[in-house]
């Protein structure tokens, strides 16, 4: 007799994105999802708590397989904290692509409001991770007592850059998406620019000057 082969978390997460490509619709909920599927609502649980959580699952998958395959090129180890970003984003949009109906009937009616949207979060967490990792508050903003401000400045406002880069990208009709590739380069270029220019140091020096003047001051 064959034996019947174990249901894996990435089974479940692959007969979700292809019924909701198929239906261009998302289930109600897990009965009806494991009935379209025809799938063990006891081996569903297993794996997951809810569709919500295979939801968040499936874009940090996505967002773990583009750094998995950036991270098997050398060339990709030896870059700095910048062109590392991009080549994250490239990689990433790239898989996006990959899954655009999905992605589509996920986040639809939601496009201006992806910031909150819950979706997110098990993907935002990695992305910051992995930009906190890239060193940029080290190697751009080095000023004494302000890292760990300078590092939650750095990673929230890389954040907030790749939604309202996934919302260009939802919108975006040109061919093969190039008008998100020219976005994200001049985006981050723009980004970089902004963080390393010599006014934004200054900005800093100053409110660290006022702090120590207005505060410290009163506390002596």
């Amino acid at each position: 007799m064959t034996k019947k082969k174990k249901i894996s978390k990435l089974d479940i997460l692959t007969l979700y994105m292809d019924l909701v490509v198929e239906t261009k619709m998302r289930p109600d909920d897990v009965d009806s999802f494991c009935e379209d599927v025809q799938l063990d609502t006891d081996v569903f649980y297993e794996h997951f708590k809810s569709l919500k959580k295979v939801e968040k699952t499936i874009f940090n998958e996505l967002f773990n397989n583009s750094l998995e395959v950036l991270n098997e090129s050398e060339e990709f180890l030896s870059f700095d904290g910048k062109n590392k970003l991009i080549s994250l984003y490239f990689t990433f949009f790239e898989n996006l692509n990959l899954n655009r109906t999905y992605v589509e009937v996920v986040l639809k009616g939601c496009k201006n409001q992806l910031k909150s949207h819950k979706t997110f979060s098990t993907l935002k967490k990695s992305f910051i991770q992995f930009v906190d990792n890239l060193g940029l508050n080290e190697s751009i903003l080095p000023i004494d007592g302000l890292e760990k401000f300078q590092s939650n400045l750095i990673s929230q406002s890389a954040w907030i850059q790749l939604l309202i880069t996934i919302k260009f990208w939802l919108e975006d009709t040109s061919e093969s998406f190039e008008k998100t590739d020219i976005f994200i380069e001049k985006s981050i270029n723009t980004s970089f620019e902004l963080i390393e220019n010599k006014f934004l140091k200054n900005i800093f020096d100053l409110g660290k000057f006022v702090y120590k003047e207005k505060f410290q001051k009163k506390a002596d």
